[in-house]
């Protein structure tokens, strides 16, 4: 069988990058013919476009393409030039699209309605941004509406990776093609922690983020959490990840709260380095103001890491409506601090969270999501 990997960005951070990548490996990996068609953009937010990437990752041929916006009503809808020539001659069983509101989507319903090639697009679902204009929600909401009446008419499968993105999607998109398959985590490789290596000057005790610096991930609300809490709880908080622009506003941010000796920005850390951070931490905290799923909660559930995330999108369904982590309201920096504080000062009811996660993650593994996927293909390609 031969499947096309579609998406914006590949080999580069994000949680929809790596859904890609861990699933398209382990594909590979059992024998199916996997090809990645992804742009030439590295960084979104900045719109940053790269060169030299490598041909192979992971044992999966990539294939890159030049990307270029196109504006629709101020909207800007990512298209990459020559993708829609290279699906049809790619001699692909199934075709598998990734994200939503985003140009590849459609291009790739073109040439599955032109090929007659079965469509699957996995959607990583996100509704407009509460703190966008009235306009440019309209506009999302229209876009969502457009891809439900065009390209989701034309999928043959919808993947979202829990039951609130599936209700989300029903109010737009063809409620009988959804299909449920959450992500994962590579549990083999936090089974060893003597092979974890975080980086030298660590402080003794602190609390990570690890995400991009993005403005969608709650990050100021997480700064001023820092400044709520008395003085002799407060934990340094130690970013992991990219910036996306946000380390300057933060830094301000932190400095009128009257935190700013309490950051560490560290950056993108290698997958040992970023396991040793993450177990060492005395909490992993998620303030963000929309996740399709919060892929980083199962690498804190792993390490047996408290956790602490805004109940918003797939994250209560993930924390089991606060059975396996703290939930706290989105942009509410006093319910941060509390809950934040909570974590140290009631260790009976952290050390349950904590159990409950380690047990709730033996059934997040990626192996388990990549055959889920490659059932869905044969079925889609006839077996």
């Amino acid at each position: 069988m031969k499947v096309a990997q579609v998406t914006l960005r590949f080999d580069a951070p994000g949680g929809v990058e790596t859904n890609v990548r861990e699933i398209a490996r382990r594909l590979a990996a059992a024998g199916v013919d996997v090809t990645v068609f992804a742009s030439d953009l590295w960084d979104e937010s900045g719109w940053q476009r790269r060169s030299g990437y490598p041909p192979v990752v992971d044992g999966v041929p990539v294939r890159r393409f030049p990307v270029r916006k196109r504006l629709v009503p101020g909207l800007t809808m990512p298209m990459m030039v020559g993708l829609i020539d290279a699906l049809s001659e790619s001699g692909a069983d199934v075709l598998h699209a990734h994200s939503h509101r985003y140009g590849h989507i459609l291009q790739a319903a073109a040439v599955s309605s032109r090929r007659r090639i079965p469509l699957v697009v996995s959607t990583h679902y996100h509704p407009a941004d509460r703190r966008e204009p009235t306009i440019k929600r309209g506009l999302l909401r229209l876009q969502d509406v457009l891809f439900g009446s065009t390209a989701y008419r034309v999928a043959r499968a919808l993947v979202v990776e829990t039951e609130l993105e599936a209700r989300r999607l029903r109010e737009f998109a063809p409620a009988d093609r959804l299909r449920v398959i959450p992500p994962g985590i590579d549990l083999a490789e936090w089974a060893h922690p003597e092979l974890d290596r975080p980086p030298p000057g660590l402080p003794d005790r602190y609390v990570v983020f690890h995400g991009r610096l993005a403005s969608n991930k709650g990050l100021e609300t997480l700064v001023a959490a820092v400044g709520e809490i008395p003085p002799g709880d407060r934990l340094p908080v130690v970013f992991v990840g990219p910036d996306w622009g946000m380390q300057p506003r933060l830094e301000a941010a932190a400095r009128r709260a009257g935190v700013d000796g309490l950051l560490r920005f560290v950056g993108w850390q290698s997958p040992a380095a970023t396991r040793g951070i993450v177990r060492g931490a005395s909490a992993l905290v998620l303030p963000s103001e929309w996740e399709a799923f919060g892929l980083v909660l199962l690498m804190g559930m792993a390490a047996r890491t408290p956790l602490v995330a805004t109940a918003v999108g797939g994250v209560p369904e993930v924390l089991e409506g606060g059975r396996a982590g703290r939930l706290v309201p989105y942009g509410d920096p006093a319910a941060l601090a509390r809950a934040l504080v909570e974590v140290g000062r009631d260790g009976a009811a952290t050390r349950a969270m904590v159990a409950r996660a380690a047990e709730r993650v033996q059934g997040y593994d990626w192996s388990v999501a990549a055959d889920r996927h490659r059932a869905l293909y044969r079925e889609l390609a006839g077996g």
